[in-house]
Formats: structure tokens, C-alpha cells, sequence
């Protein structure tokens, strides 16, 4: 990853924070016809080994945990993206001063290498999806719980899945959030994120899920 220094982020506590708050990585390993990758939600283990460990289940019928298995030692990557937005110039105290100024894009991500291991155990698998549903659930007025369904039904899901560890080799962090701007253009982009509607995500994944589930006309 392109890291300029003024953009790096090295606290492993800043690092791991944002792979918890947006858990969803995608897990990237070499195929035979080139890159493999799938989005899958990750649970961190912070305190196994110097930089933590990931954990993750993947459908059974998903390739890439076969070729994982048969490759154990193939370095994998996982990407966490974090809160990111467009900036626009207007936002800049300098496009008023000079008009010198272009767009661009404000984003926070990291990126974890490391080496998976694959797991089919049943207890492991009931604990995981046990762990990443109580997480996910946490703050809600009636959490769902996973022993809400039936028992059957939950062992039949578990057959269904295969999990995997990560202990992380090394950990990388770039917050590229206008750090490089003025003073008055970083005030700028600070309120013209917080008023702009665009910028909000779950309004634009609600727009999605009525679009592609055939609840309005778009």
C-alpha cells in the first residue's frame, strides 16, 4: 500500500479499532488464474501474538478455503476499509483564496498479512458464529441470539460453513483525512462532511436494499 509518512497510522490500538468498528475485510490469496477474493466479516483476537489474530467463516461451497487448505503457506491479505468520502473543492478556504485547489477523496483503511489456517471443527464453528452474532447484536433493544433458532437448524448452517485464522504477520494503517491541507481547508472539509447528505452510508444502503429488492420504482 502507498503510504506517504503524513498519512501512515502505526498505533495498533487505532488499527485494530478500525477493523473492529468495520469488520467486513476482504480476504485476498493468489489462484491458479490469478487473485482470489471475498468479502467475509472478521472477529480480532487483540491479545494472541504481537498483532492480534483474525478469525472468520466462509460458505463451505466457497473455493477459496480449499485452495487456502492446500496452500498453507501462501501469504493472504486482508483489507479493512474504514469511513471514506469525496471532498469537494468547494469546501476549501484555498478555492476562495486562489481557486487553486482539485478534488479528491478522504479515506481511513488497513491491511493485514498473515497466513490462514483452515478450521473444521464444530465447536469452533458454533463458537464463532456464537461470538460474531453477539457482537453484531450488541446495543439493540432485543438482541437475536443464535440459540433463538432451532437447534437443528443452527447444526445444519454449521455443515454448511469452514473456518479460518489469521495471526497477523504485520499490520499497515493509512488515514488520508485532509491532514496535508491548511488549516482552513481541513475546517472547511470537517463541516461540509458533517452537513452533506451524501456522505451518509446507511441512507445510501437503505436506498440500495429498497432498489434491489423491488420496493420502489427506481
Amino acid at each position: 500500500m502507498y503510504q506517504p509518512p503524513l498519512f501512515r497510522e502505526t498505533r495498533l490500538e487505532a488499527l485494530h479499532a478500525l477493523i473492529r468498528n468495520h469488520p467486513l475485510g476482504l480476504l485476498i490469496c493468489n489462484g491458479s488464474e490469478g487473485p482470489v477474493a471475498n468479502p467475509l466479516p472478521f472477529l480480532l483476537d487483540a491479545d494472541v501474538g504481537p498483532n492480534g489474530r483474525l478469525r472468520a467463516h466462509l460458505a463451505r461451497a466457497n473455493p477459496q478455503w480449499r485452495l487456502l487448505a492446500d496452500t498453507p503457506e501462501m501469504p493472504v491479505l486482508v483489507v479493512f476499509q474504514g469511513a471514506d468520502s469525496y471532498v469537494t473543492p468547494s469546501w476549501y478556504e484555498t478555492k476562495r483564496e486562489t481557486g487553486k485547489v482539485v478534488p479528491t477523496w478522504n479515506y481511513a483503511t488497513v491491511q493485514v498479512r498473515g497466513k490462514a489456517r483452515v478450521i473444521d471443527d464444530k465447536a469452533w464453528l458454533a463458537g464463532q458464529i456464537a461470538e460474531l452474532t453477539t457482537t453484531q447484536e450488541a446495543g439493540r433493544p432485543e438482541p437475536w441470539q443464535v440459540t433463538d433458532a432451532p437447534d437443528a437448524y443452527i447444526e445444519a448452517q454449521i455443515k454448511g460453513i469452514i473456518g479460518l485464522e489469521i495471526d497477523i504477520a504485520s499490520i499497515d494503517g493509512k488515514w488520508k483525512v485532509s491532514q496535508n491541507r491548511p488549516v482552513g481547508d481541513r475546517i472547511g472539509v470537517a463541516e461540509g462532511i458533517a452537513a452533506d447528505e451524501k456522505s451518509a452510508e446507511k441512507a445510501e444502503m437503505a436506498r440500495l436494499v429498497r432498489q434491489y429488492g423491488g420496493l420502489t420504482g427506481e
